[in-house]
């Protein structure tokens, strides 16, 4: 799911592809049924803002701020959202 344009600048990824103190923007949730309906339920709408904050030890689950609380995803929930890093995270 990683795209840019010509000039390189835009980059899409998925949420469980980012480091902690990470900022994106949701483009999308690829999720169907019932997991679809949670995870935008939760707030992981687009065009939400989201703050990746820490992962457990082993790596998952990672905790995220979106709408002002945090929430807990795992990384294959979280590899089923789209999002687009803020400009000064992307390497």
């Amino acid at each position: 799911m990683d795209s840019s344009d010509s000039t390189g600048a835009k980059t899409v990824t998925t949420l469980d592809r980012l480091d902690p103190g990470c900022r994106c923007r949701v483009i999308g949730v690829r999720a169907s049924g019932s997991l679809r309906k949670r995870v935008l339920a939760m707030g992981m709408v687009p065009g939400a803002e989201v703050e990746v904050l820490r992962s457990a030890p082993l790596g998952d689950p990672t905790d995220y701020r979106v709408k002002g609380y945090c929430l807990s995803l795992r990384r294959a929930e979280a590899g089923l959202i789209g999002v687009f890093p803020e400009a000064s995270d992307i390497p």
